[in-house]
Protein backbone atom coordinates (compact mmCIF):
# COMPACT_ATOMS: atom_id res chain seq x y z
CA UNK A 1 0.00 0.00 0.00
CA UNK A 2 1.63 3.44 -0.82
CA UNK A 3 0.42 4.78 2.80
CA UNK A 4 2.02 1.95 4.73
CA UNK A 5 4.25 2.68 8.06
CA UNK A 6 7.12 2.40 6.28
CA UNK A 7 6.19 5.02 3.33
CA UNK A 8 4.93 7.11 6.60
CA UNK A 9 8.42 7.67 7.30
CA UNK A 10 7.68 5.48 10.77
CA UNK A 11 9.22 2.56 12.30
CA UNK A 12 6.69 -0.44 12.91
CA UNK A 13 5.88 -0.41 16.59
CA UNK A 14 4.62 -3.90 17.92
CA UNK A 15 1.10 -3.28 17.69
CA UNK A 16 1.53 -2.14 14.30
CA UNK A 17 3.37 -5.43 13.48
CA UNK A 18 0.94 -7.53 14.75
CA UNK A 19 -1.59 -5.81 12.98
CA UNK A 20 0.89 -5.60 9.67
CA UNK A 21 -1.73 -6.49 6.63
CA UNK A 22 -4.15 -3.76 8.40
CA UNK A 23 -1.49 -0.84 8.37
CA UNK A 24 0.33 -2.17 4.67
CA UNK A 25 3.12 -4.11 5.89
CA UNK A 26 3.28 -7.29 4.17
CA UNK A 27 2.49 -10.61 5.82
CA UNK A 28 4.49 -14.15 4.46
CA UNK A 29 1.43 -16.43 2.63
CA UNK A 30 -1.06 -13.42 3.93
CA UNK A 31 -2.78 -13.27 0.57
CA UNK A 32 -1.35 -16.39 -1.62
CA UNK A 33 -4.67 -17.19 -2.69
CA UNK A 34 -5.36 -14.26 -5.27
CA UNK A 35 -8.61 -15.47 -5.48
CA UNK A 36 -10.20 -15.43 -2.49
CA UNK A 37 -12.68 -12.94 -0.90
CA UNK A 38 -11.23 -10.43 1.34
CA UNK A 39 -12.69 -10.59 4.90
CA UNK A 40 -13.40 -7.78 7.95
CA UNK A 41 -14.38 -9.07 11.01
CA UNK A 42 -15.42 -6.03 13.18
CA UNK A 43 -15.98 -6.11 16.85
CA UNK A 44 -14.99 -6.39 20.66
CA UNK A 45 -12.42 -9.17 21.61
CA UNK A 46 -14.89 -11.63 20.30
CA UNK A 47 -14.22 -10.40 16.67
CA UNK A 48 -10.18 -11.66 16.14
CA UNK A 49 -11.54 -15.14 17.25
CA UNK A 50 -14.34 -15.49 14.62
CA UNK A 51 -12.04 -14.28 11.64
CA UNK A 52 -9.53 -17.12 13.48
CA UNK A 53 -12.88 -20.03 12.50
CA UNK A 54 -13.74 -17.69 8.91
CA UNK A 55 -10.38 -17.83 7.34
CA UNK A 56 -9.63 -20.38 4.16
CA UNK A 57 -11.84 -21.95 1.51
CA UNK A 58 -12.01 -19.13 -0.65
CA UNK A 59 -11.80 -16.80 2.45
CA UNK A 60 -8.88 -14.51 3.44
CA UNK A 61 -9.25 -12.57 6.49
CA UNK A 62 -7.22 -9.43 7.54
CA UNK A 63 -6.65 -9.02 11.27
CA UNK A 64 -7.71 -5.38 12.44
CA UNK A 65 -7.72 -3.73 15.97
CA UNK A 66 -10.37 -4.64 18.29
CA UNK A 67 -12.98 -1.68 17.71
CA UNK A 68 -12.41 -0.13 20.82
CA UNK A 69 -8.93 0.55 20.31
CA UNK A 70 -9.41 1.85 16.96
CA UNK A 71 -8.01 5.60 16.62
CA UNK A 72 -8.65 8.59 14.09
CA UNK A 73 -5.10 7.67 12.77
CA UNK A 74 -6.12 4.13 12.05
CA UNK A 75 -8.88 5.50 9.35
CA UNK A 76 -6.99 6.01 6.63
CA UNK A 77 -5.76 2.00 6.44
CA UNK A 78 -9.68 1.45 7.45
CA UNK A 79 -11.01 2.93 4.34
CA UNK A 80 -8.15 1.52 2.44
CA UNK A 81 -8.90 -2.12 3.76
CA UNK A 82 -12.68 -1.65 3.05
CA UNK A 83 -12.15 -0.66 -0.51
CA UNK A 84 -10.99 -4.08 -1.32
CA UNK A 85 -13.36 -5.58 1.63
CA UNK A 86 -15.53 -8.33 0.08
CA UNK A 87 -16.67 -9.74 3.18
CA UNK A 88 -17.66 -7.30 6.19
CA UNK A 89 -19.00 -9.34 9.25
CA UNK A 90 -19.21 -6.92 12.33
CA UNK A 91 -21.09 -7.01 15.45
CA UNK A 92 -23.74 -4.48 15.84
CA UNK A 93 -21.99 -1.14 16.41
CA UNK A 94 -23.32 1.79 16.95
CA UNK A 95 -22.75 5.13 14.75
CA UNK A 96 -20.17 7.02 15.83
CA UNK A 97 -18.68 4.92 18.08
CA UNK A 98 -15.99 6.68 20.27
CA UNK A 99 -16.36 9.71 18.39
CA UNK A 100 -15.73 7.71 14.75
CA UNK A 101 -17.29 6.83 11.57
CA UNK A 102 -16.98 2.72 13.02
CA UNK A 103 -20.86 2.00 13.35
CA UNK A 104 -21.91 -1.16 11.39
CA UNK A 105 -23.96 0.91 9.19
CA UNK A 106 -21.53 3.25 8.48
CA UNK A 107 -18.86 0.82 7.91
CA UNK A 108 -20.93 -0.88 5.38
CA UNK A 109 -21.40 2.50 3.41
CA UNK A 110 -17.79 2.37 2.64
CA UNK A 111 -17.52 -1.14 0.74
CA UNK A 112 -17.95 -1.51 -2.84
CA UNK A 113 -21.16 -1.77 -4.12
CA UNK A 114 -20.47 -5.64 -4.80
CA UNK A 115 -19.40 -6.26 -0.86
CA UNK A 116 -21.48 -8.13 1.50
CA UNK A 117 -22.30 -7.59 4.97
CA UNK A 118 -23.04 -10.22 7.48
CA UNK A 119 -23.69 -9.28 11.16
CA UNK A 120 -22.62 -10.98 14.55
CA UNK A 121 -24.16 -10.68 17.93
CA UNK A 122 -21.87 -9.79 21.28
CA UNK A 123 -22.22 -13.16 22.81
CA UNK A 124 -23.31 -12.95 26.59
CA UNK A 125 -24.22 -15.73 28.41
CA UNK A 126 -24.84 -15.33 32.04
CA UNK A 127 -26.14 -19.08 33.07
CA UNK A 128 -22.79 -20.30 33.71
CA UNK A 129 -22.05 -17.35 35.69
CA UNK A 130 -24.92 -16.29 37.36
CA UNK A 131 -23.29 -14.10 39.59
CA UNK A 132 -21.10 -12.01 36.71
CA UNK A 133 -21.81 -9.17 35.42
CA UNK A 134 -19.79 -6.10 33.35
CA UNK A 135 -20.34 -2.64 34.96
CA UNK A 136 -19.37 0.22 32.78
CA UNK A 137 -18.33 3.35 35.49
CA UNK A 138 -20.85 6.71 34.55
CA UNK A 139 -17.40 8.73 35.56
CA UNK A 140 -15.02 6.72 33.45
CA UNK A 141 -16.41 4.13 30.94
CA UNK A 142 -13.20 2.13 29.84
CA UNK A 143 -12.81 1.66 33.80
CA UNK A 144 -12.26 -2.13 35.06
CA UNK A 145 -12.04 -3.44 38.32
CA UNK A 146 -8.62 -4.91 39.07
CA UNK A 147 -7.59 -8.74 38.66
CA UNK A 148 -10.72 -9.70 36.93
CA UNK A 149 -12.95 -7.09 34.25
CA UNK A 150 -15.94 -9.07 35.66
CA UNK A 151 -17.99 -7.90 38.64
CA UNK A 152 -19.27 -10.21 41.14
CA UNK A 153 -22.99 -9.31 41.90
CA UNK A 154 -22.54 -10.59 45.35
CA UNK A 155 -19.38 -8.53 46.05
CA UNK A 156 -21.44 -5.57 44.39
CA UNK A 157 -24.86 -5.65 46.72
CA UNK A 158 -21.81 -5.63 49.88
CA UNK A 159 -20.45 -2.67 48.73
CA UNK A 160 -23.82 -1.17 48.93
CA UNK A 161 -24.05 -1.67 52.28
CA UNK A 162 -27.76 -1.59 51.69
CA UNK A 163 -28.96 -4.91 49.98
CA UNK A 164 -28.68 -8.30 50.95
CA UNK A 165 -27.87 -11.14 49.27
CA UNK A 166 -28.09 -14.99 49.96
CA UNK A 167 -24.85 -16.80 50.62
CA UNK A 168 -25.70 -19.89 48.23
CA UNK A 169 -27.16 -19.57 44.76
CA UNK A 170 -29.73 -21.94 44.03
CA UNK A 171 -30.19 -23.90 40.93
CA UNK A 172 -33.43 -22.62 40.98
CA UNK A 173 -31.79 -18.72 40.11
CA UNK A 174 -29.46 -20.37 37.84
CA UNK A 175 -31.94 -21.65 34.81
CA UNK A 176 -34.00 -18.25 35.75
CA UNK A 177 -30.92 -16.33 35.10
CA UNK A 178 -30.00 -18.65 32.28
CA UNK A 179 -33.74 -17.79 30.90
CA UNK A 180 -33.07 -14.41 30.82
CA UNK A 181 -29.93 -14.26 29.57
CA UNK A 182 -31.08 -16.41 26.57
CA UNK A 183 -33.91 -13.77 25.96
CA UNK A 184 -31.72 -11.06 25.97
CA UNK A 185 -29.38 -12.17 23.63
CA UNK A 186 -32.23 -13.21 21.31
CA UNK A 187 -33.66 -9.95 21.69
CA UNK A 188 -30.42 -8.23 20.36
CA UNK A 189 -30.07 -10.88 17.47
CA UNK A 190 -33.78 -9.81 15.96
CA UNK A 191 -32.94 -6.38 16.62
CA UNK A 192 -29.70 -5.84 14.51
CA UNK A 193 -30.43 -9.07 12.56
CA UNK A 194 -27.65 -11.17 13.21
CA UNK A 195 -26.99 -14.74 12.88
CA UNK A 196 -28.06 -16.28 15.72
CA UNK A 197 -25.93 -17.66 18.72
CA UNK A 198 -28.77 -17.86 21.32
CA UNK A 199 -29.78 -21.33 20.49
CA UNK A 200 -26.55 -22.53 21.36
CA UNK A 201 -26.96 -22.39 24.95
CA UNK A 202 -30.01 -24.74 24.85
CA UNK A 203 -27.84 -26.98 26.71
CA UNK A 204 -25.17 -25.37 28.23
CA UNK A 205 -22.02 -26.67 29.18
CA UNK A 206 -18.56 -24.78 30.52
CA UNK A 207 -16.64 -25.91 27.14
CA UNK A 208 -19.14 -22.68 25.67
CA UNK A 209 -18.32 -20.01 27.58
CA UNK A 210 -14.85 -19.31 29.88
CA UNK A 211 -16.64 -15.89 31.37
CA UNK A 212 -19.31 -14.45 31.15
CA UNK A 213 -18.47 -13.20 27.48
CA UNK A 214 -15.86 -15.50 26.28
CA UNK A 215 -16.64 -17.63 24.25
CA UNK A 216 -15.20 -21.53 23.76
CA UNK A 217 -13.47 -22.32 20.51
CA UNK A 218 -17.26 -24.57 19.78
CA UNK A 219 -19.18 -21.76 19.83
CA UNK A 220 -17.32 -19.50 17.85
CA UNK A 221 -17.00 -22.44 15.21
CA UNK A 222 -20.58 -22.53 14.98
CA UNK A 223 -21.34 -18.77 14.44
CA UNK A 224 -18.69 -18.73 12.17
CA UNK A 225 -20.96 -21.86 10.07
CA UNK A 226 -24.09 -19.62 10.17
CA UNK A 227 -21.32 -16.70 9.03
CA UNK A 228 -20.63 -18.32 6.13
CA UNK A 229 -24.03 -19.85 5.38
CA UNK A 230 -25.76 -16.35 5.36
CA UNK A 231 -23.23 -15.12 3.00
CA UNK A 232 -23.44 -17.73 0.57
CA UNK A 233 -19.77 -19.26 1.00
CA UNK A 234 -19.11 -23.07 1.22
CA UNK A 235 -18.70 -24.88 4.46
CA UNK A 236 -15.67 -24.74 6.03
CA UNK A 237 -14.04 -25.73 9.16
CA UNK A 238 -10.94 -24.37 11.00
CA UNK A 239 -9.20 -26.18 13.92
CA UNK A 240 -6.88 -23.22 15.09
CA UNK A 241 -5.01 -25.76 17.18
CA UNK A 242 -5.87 -23.66 20.43
CA UNK A 243 -8.23 -22.60 22.67
CA UNK A 244 -9.23 -18.87 21.73
CA UNK A 245 -10.05 -16.47 24.02
CA UNK A 246 -8.34 -18.43 27.30
CA UNK A 247 -6.38 -16.11 29.08
CA UNK A 248 -9.18 -15.95 31.95
CA UNK A 249 -11.56 -18.54 33.24
CA UNK A 250 -13.87 -17.76 36.07
CA UNK A 251 -14.89 -20.03 38.69
CA UNK A 252 -17.66 -22.69 38.73
CA UNK A 253 -20.61 -22.84 40.99
CA UNK A 254 -22.18 -26.38 42.28
CA UNK A 255 -25.13 -25.13 42.06
CA UNK A 256 -24.73 -24.33 38.38
CA UNK A 257 -23.15 -28.06 37.81
CA UNK A 258 -26.21 -29.40 39.44
CA UNK A 259 -28.79 -26.83 37.46
CA UNK A 260 -27.89 -28.47 33.64
CA UNK A 261 -26.79 -31.90 35.13
CA UNK A 262 -22.57 -31.40 34.13
CA UNK A 263 -20.08 -33.85 34.87
CA UNK A 264 -17.53 -31.30 35.97
CA UNK A 265 -16.24 -30.33 39.48
CA UNK A 266 -16.96 -26.79 40.89
CA UNK A 267 -14.20 -24.57 40.92
CA UNK A 268 -13.85 -21.86 43.54
CA UNK A 269 -10.96 -20.03 42.05
CA UNK A 270 -10.01 -17.58 39.00
CA UNK A 271 -7.15 -18.79 36.47
CA UNK A 272 -6.31 -15.18 35.32
CA UNK A 273 -2.96 -15.99 32.84
CA UNK A 274 -2.79 -19.69 33.75
CA UNK A 275 -1.83 -18.27 37.30
CA UNK A 276 -4.69 -19.60 40.08
CA UNK A 277 -6.25 -16.93 41.69
CA UNK A 278 -8.63 -17.26 44.58
CA UNK A 279 -12.10 -15.50 44.54
CA UNK A 280 -11.55 -14.28 48.07
CA UNK A 281 -8.49 -12.30 46.26
CA UNK A 282 -10.64 -11.14 43.93
CA UNK A 283 -13.23 -10.08 46.37
CA UNK A 284 -10.93 -7.87 48.25
CA UNK A 285 -9.33 -6.00 45.81
CA UNK A 286 -13.30 -5.23 44.05
CA UNK A 287 -14.57 -4.19 47.44
CA UNK A 288 -11.26 -1.61 47.72
CA UNK A 289 -11.84 -0.34 44.27
CA UNK A 290 -15.62 -0.01 44.66
CA UNK A 291 -14.91 2.34 47.54
CA UNK A 292 -12.77 4.95 45.32
CA UNK A 293 -15.84 4.21 42.67
CA UNK A 294 -18.90 4.31 43.90
CA UNK A 295 -20.75 5.32 40.78
CA UNK A 296 -19.88 1.86 39.60
CA UNK A 297 -21.48 0.53 41.91
CA UNK A 298 -24.61 2.47 41.36
CA UNK A 299 -24.34 1.51 38.14
CA UNK A 300 -24.24 -1.88 38.77
CA UNK A 301 -27.66 -1.85 41.24
CA UNK A 302 -29.65 0.08 38.30
CA UNK A 303 -28.30 -2.32 35.37
CA UNK A 304 -28.46 -5.71 37.19
CA UNK A 305 -31.36 -5.18 38.89
CA UNK A 306 -33.26 -8.21 37.56
CA UNK A 307 -30.25 -10.95 38.08
CA UNK A 308 -30.18 -9.45 41.93
CA UNK A 309 -33.63 -9.64 42.20
CA UNK A 310 -33.33 -13.51 40.66
CA UNK A 311 -30.46 -14.17 42.63
CA UNK A 312 -32.38 -12.73 46.02
CA UNK A 313 -35.59 -14.69 45.39
CA UNK A 314 -34.50 -18.12 44.74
Amino acid sequence: MDDSLGDMGQEPDGRTLHFGEFYGHAVPGAEADSDAGIAVVMGNCQAESLRIMLDGAGLHTVRVPPVHELTAADLPFLDRLLERTTLLVSQPVRDDYHELPLGLRQLSSRLAAQANTVAFPVIRFAGLYPTHAIVRPPSDLSLVPPIVAYHDLRTLAEASKRVTMPTVVTPKAVRAIATDSIAELTRREEAFDTVRASDLFARPGFAQMRTLNHPGNAVFAAVAERVRHRAGLVEHSVDPGRALLDSVHAPRLAAVIEAFDLDDEPASDWVVGGAVVADADVREAHLEWYSQHPDAVEAGLARHRRALEILAAA
